[in-house]
């Protein structure tokens, strides 16, 4: 690099750097898990609300990703019991009360910075484990026109935009589309869900010679979402689909 190139590139990551501490300042961060502006400066989570958060720890089923009693078990009830598309699902947190009021901060008040932390966490736990999948696109679980329109966002979207910015992958946004606005799933059971997604995603824009992805969502409950949308991916001709998700409920 010539010096006058080496002196541009200081000064703008300097620039940058203003900018960044400007707008912090004029728009301080907010812890994911307590709201209130993160102490010290700088940081993306009180330190003393991390613990609040339930982190996956092993073993866990090598489909869902779920928490077991042992590690004598391969898989939880639920894979056992249903036949799975996709080839294992990676689960940053166990879905419990902080968990969700988190997740509803960002989907209903629009606390869209809470995934920069989250982001942040999935690259630093799953990052190696990410990079030996080979995955060649990361594609977002899509939400409903009309939920986007209403919501101004697709939360599964800006986490992928992060986490692919953080590991140099690829998203793909359009790649699904999802074509039928369907009941919400918490009101419903495992069948029943499943028979609600059905149709539901369809096959959108994806390069061809796209054959490995890692589909991308919040939450995983009972596998459902995700498996409607591997079975669309497939359709398409992907040979292997990895979910990524950051909270994971309990077996049923």
């Amino acid at each position: 690099m010539r010096e006058g190139e080496e002196r541009g590139a200081v000064t703008g990551g300097v620039l940058k750097r203003v900018r960044e501490t400007a707008v912090d300042l004029l728009f301080p961060r907010r812890c994911p898990v307590c709201g209130d502006v993160v102490r010290p400066f700088g940081e993306m989570i009180c330190p003393g609300c991390v613990k609040e958060l339930s982190v996956v720890r092993q073993p866990v089923c090598k489909r869902c990703g779920k928490e077991v009693e042992s590690q004598r078990i391969e898989y939880c009830p639920d894979c056992v019991r249903r036949q799975r598309t996709f080839e294992r699902n990676l689960a940053l947190l166990n879905y419990n009360d902080t968990a969700s009021r988190s997740m509803s901060a960002v989907k209903y008040k629009g606390r869209r910075e809470y995934l920069d932390f989250y982001a942040e966490a999935v690259c630093l736990r799953f990052g190696k484990a990410i990079r030996r999948m080979e995955a060649d696109a990361l594609v977002p679980v899509p939400i409903h026109p009309s939920r986007r329109r209403s919501r101004g966002f697709n939360q599964a979207e800006l986490l992928a935009d992060r986490i692919g910015a953080g590991l140099g992958i690829p998203v793909y946004p359009d790649a699904l589309r999802r074509d039928k606005k369907t009941l919400p799933q918490k009101q419903l059971n495992q069948e029943e869900r499943l028979k609600n997604l059905q149709k539901a995603f369809v096959p959108g824009v994806l390069p061809e010679e796209v054959r490995t992805v890692l589909l991308v969502d919040d939450i995983y409950t009972t596998g459902s979402t995700m498996e409607a949308c591997a079975r669309a991916l497939r359709s398409m001709g992907v040979e292997k689909i990895y979910g990524l998700t950051l909270c994971i409920g309990h077996n049923s």
